[in-house]
């Protein structure tokens, strides 16, 4: 497994983490608990050091799950959680007052629950987990994850940003006023090079890198024909012609895949951490199986030039916030 830093933090992350979204349950659907272990303990086993939860991710039950494991390990893991915004609105619409999504208050005891849940003292990394840039200069949310800082309580902080809206993370890093930033990258979403990554790089902010299989599209296993339990978010992420055309590129993107001898997979996922702005790269886990497919990818490399040069044709400017 490599690692990376995490931006100007002193940690040192595997490129490929555990995204904990799934083991949720609740919009991924139903999720054995008992599974989701497994695959963490053997995430862990092989080198993947970060974990990223959310207290939403099934209303606190994904911070459960991982509070469960972590009793069990004897690895030293990193824990990257979330506050949602108190509106529960995704994403972050312009005009919102800071009040209403990220009151100082609230931010400090969604925190403490998800400690409690996590039956940690503090976590490593605490996230805003939507944004929008008319928050910048709005003291409310700063404020109140620098105060959990000097309580100990959170060690660095960051922004989850909007599916989409890479730019919206440019300003937060030339005022360095966060130690990282989340935004979705992958084969199709390659925004974040424009803008956000160049500015990544030059103000040392550390990226994690969200969705590397474009939610579960580029894993290769979608057809035309998939039919999503209405209770699956993805059964409006792909709704209409967006599944069909969807597929339509997975197919393309196989054939680079196919031409280099390696799985779909582990060419997204290498794609995922191959900028050098990226720090960690965290798809969803679920079970032993997808931990060994997708940790194996982080002891990979980056992928060669040429292979990513090939890749940069299969760029996809959408926007498909739901």
């Amino acid at each position: 497994m490599e690692y990376r830093k995490l931006g100007k933090t002193n940690l040192d992350v595997s490129v490929i983490g555990f995204g904990a979204w799934a083991i949720g349950g609740d919009l991924w659907g139903h999720q054995d608990d008992e599974e989701s272990i497994k695959a963490l303990r053997k995430s862990v086993e092989l080198g993947c050091n970060f974990i990223d939860t959310a207290a939403v991710y099934g209303i606190g039950h994904s911070e459960e799950v991982v509070s469960r494991f972590l009793k069990e390990t004897k690895s030293e893991i990193l824990i990257a959680t979330k506050v949602p915004p108190k509106n529960f609105r995704w994403p972050a619409k312009k005009g919102t007052p800071i009040n209403e999504a990220f009151p100082k208050d609230w931010i400090i005891s969604e925190t403490e629950k998800s400690l409690k849940r996590l039956k940690k003292e503090y976590v490593d990394l605490q996230q805003i987990h939507v944004w929008t840039e008319e928050w910048i200069d709005c003291d409310e949310w700063l404020s109140a994850l620098v105060k959990l800082k000097e309580q100990g309580k959170i060690r660095f902080y960051g922004v989850s940003i909007n599916a989409f809206d890479a730019n919206s993370g440019v300003e937060l890093c030339k005022r360095e006023v966060v130690d990282t930033i989340q935004v979705v990258y992958n084969i199709f979403e390659q925004a974040p090079e424009d803008n956000l990554f160049p500015e990544a790089i030059k103000h040392n902010i550390g990226i994690i890198a969200r969705v590397p299989l474009d939610e579960s599209s580029l894993t290769g296993k979608l057809t035309k024909e998939t039919k999503f339990d209405p209770d699956d978010f993805r059964s409006r992420y792909f709704k209409g012609e967006r599944l069909i055309e969807t597929v339509e590129r997975v197919e393309r993107v196989k054939q680079v895949a196919e031409k280099n001898k390696i799985s779909l997979v582990e060419l997204a996922l290498r794609f995922s951490f191959s900028h050098p702005a990226v720090s960690t790269s965290i798809p969803g886990i679920r079970n032993i199986n997808q931990a060994e497919m997708n940790i194996s990818s982080g002891s990979k490399g980056k992928l060669t030039e040429e292979i990513l040069c090939e890749l940069k044709k299969h760029r996809w400017d959408r926007d498909w916030r739901i």
